[in-house]
């Protein structure tokens, strides 16, 4: 938005929008956030999550098997008054490079269709019930795998003398393919 839109001509609170939703630069890669304090503190974070749930565990990589690319996606996460409330980094496997039917049989997602949220709150304004909002921290590490999923080892958290191993999957990370476009990589838009 900021190499198309000059500003001129916007009221006071139309420029403060604008500077609002364009004022903050996530990182398009490792490298770039790797340099900063706060995504480096956000890495930190999504790892532990990772840990914590025991979502993976340091294997050889099964012969025949392929391992499927892993990458970071940051967000800067605004408050309600567009001030920042958090700096989130997410590690998601390249599921594109995948194929139905032969690399995998179904897509899950534990997380609700914006349908149903809409239905839920007209049923709770219709029925005067009050309706609370809660962040689920890591929602995608809480589904299990049955398929062997074999994941490499994020850039930067590879563990020292076993850089040749992969990680097999016990639990789903979170699928690039399903994020909001950000970048573009191969003919694929992120």
């Amino acid at each position: 938005m900021e190499d198309y839109v000059c500003g001129e001509g916007l009221s006071v609170e139309e420029e403060t929008n604008l500077m609002m939703f364009t004022a903050y630069s996530d990182p398009m890669s490792f490298e770039e956030a790797a340099k900063s304090s706060r995504w480096r503190e956000a890495m930190e974070l999504e790892i532990k999550a990772i840990k914590k749930n025991e979502t993976w565990e340091l294997t050889t990589l099964l012969v025949g098997a392929k391992g499927i690319g892993v990458k970071w996606i940051f967000k800067t996460k605004l408050n309600e008054n567009g001030e920042v409330d958090k700096y989130k980094a997410r590690l998601v496997d390249k599921g594109y490079t995948q194929q139905l039917g032969i690399d995998y049989t179904e897509v899950f997602a534990p997380v609700a269709r914006w349908d149903t949220i809409r239905m839920i709150l007209a049923l709770a304004a219709c029925k005067g019930w009050s309706v609370y909002q809660l962040d689920m921290k890591s929602a995608f590490l809480h589904g299990d795998l049955n398929e062997a999923v074999f994941i490499e080892q994020p850039r930067g958290y590879e563990v020292k003398g076993e850089e040749d191993k992969v990680y097999r999957l016990k639990k789903a990370l979170t699928d690039s393919s399903k994020l909001p476009c950000r970048q573009k990589e191969g003919n694929c838009l992120w």
